[in-house]
């Protein structure tokens, strides 16, 4: 995934149209829409900008695969303990 999806996948996820997001943003929604689209690039200082609307980091908008990752998701939310009985688990297998 590139940086124009991953802000049209996270803005889609948030419920925000392209004009919304923008104005949020505080960029237009021209620009947004072309960065979306590919035919643009983006700042790092405008994708900050559009990570702050969406409530996210710049680390968690390059940090996806994760959130791609069924196990991951499962796993989540489990604790260290358990991650490691978890994992005894699996080498046993």
């Amino acid at each position: 995934m590139n940086v124009n999806e991953r802000i049209r996948t996270l803005r889609e996820k948030a419920g925000y149209s392209q004009n919304e997001l923008a104005g949020i943003a505080g960029i237009s929604q021209t620009h947004l829409r072309r960065v979306e689209l590919g035919q643009a690039g983006i700042t790092v200082d405008h994708l900050r900008m559009v990570c702050d609307a969406l409530g996210v980091t710049l680390k968690d908008f390059f940090d996806y695969a994760s959130e791609d990752d069924e196990f991951s998701q499962a796993t989540a939310n489990l604790t260290p303990h358990q991650k490691q009985l978890l994992l005894s688990f699996l080498k046993s297998l």
